[in-house]
């Protein structure tokens, strides 16, 4: 698996620098726009910004375990499976909460970009760990695009929920000056 890994070095060092940036990135937003919570703020960030943060993490995961110089590669695989399983258990309690919450209603964008491609994505890890022993090659390409594609996951939902809360929930001030004139008359 070495040799194999080694050719993923510059790949794993972008792509977890890249999510370790983002996760700190998303603090800064968060702390922005925590002092107007909208109604239900608790259970919508469980359903909505939560999961950015999982995905930014598991990508950051996968990058450093790939540096890891295990001393077999039973060791990553097994990592890759634990992760996997881990990502569609997780997803299935984002389901629940996206139900759940009442500060906003989930359109198909939502669903595919919270459940249907992380689902996609922790499957692909969780499969790259099955067939590894025979296929490592292919498990490790399995592994990059799922850390990949957690990572763009991730940044288009962090991204929707920067925009919800700036163009949507947050009156600006022409909204703002419209109740007033709206109340006057």
């Amino acid at each position: 698996m070495t040799e194999l890994a080694a050719a993923w070095d510059s790949f794993y060092v972008i792509v977890g620098a890249a999510a370790g940036t983002l996760i700190g990135l998303q603090f800064v937003v968060i702390t922005l726009i925590a002092d107007k919570p909208p109604k239900d703020a608790v259970n919508a960030g469980a359903a909505f910004a939560t999961p950015a943060i999982v995905h930014f993490s598991a990508s950051l995961l996968l990058s450093a375990l790939m540096r890891v110089p295990w001393p077999s590669p039973i060791y990553a695989v097994a990592s890759w499976g634990v992760i996997g399983l881990g990502g569609l258990i997780y997803i299935g309690f984002v389901a629940w909460r996206m139900r759940r919450q009442v500060a906003y209603r989930p359109g198909i964008e939502d669903w595919v970009f919270h459940l249907a491609l992380p689902v996609i994505s922790y499957a692909l890890l969780f499969a790259g760990a099955l067939v590894a022993r025979g296929h490592m090659a292919g498990a490790l390409f399995a592994v990059a695009a799922s850390a990949l594609f957690l990572l763009f996951i991730g940044i288009h939902n962090a991204w929707d929920a920067v925009a919800y809360h700036v163009f949507v929930s947050r009156p600006g001030p022409d909204r703002h000056e419209h109740r007033q004139n709206h109340k006057k008359s």
